[in-house]
């Protein structure tokens, strides 16, 4: 099924989501997010993600709460600095 999935013969049922985050050891809002695209599509994924907000996986998180730390949850803007410091961290 795993491999069905992978080629795009199948797709993946949303109620499926949970177990198969678990199954691959990842996190269940990024496998969410792939698979709510592939069920309705990318135009209708992001008008879900327009109500409901953006998934945020267990990692981004983590981030979140680095930067709250580091700033001394001063709500930090993101700056053309900041962007720039963010972006050489993952080499671009």
């Amino acid at each position: 099924m795993i491999t069905m999935i992978k080629q795009g013969r199948s797709k993946v049922a949303l109620d499926r989501v949970p177990a198969l985050a678990h199954a691959l050891e990842a996190d269940p809002a990024f496998v969410m997010r792939l698979a709510l695209e592939q069920a309705i599509g990318r135009t209708a994924a992001e008008a879900v993600v327009e109500v409901f907000g953006e998934p945020v996986t267990a990692n981004e998180v983590g981030w979140l709460q680095a930067i709250r730390k580091a700033s001394s949850n001063t709500d930090p803007r993101l700056t053309s600095r900041s962007q720039a410091a963010i972006n050489a961290i993952f080499g671009r």
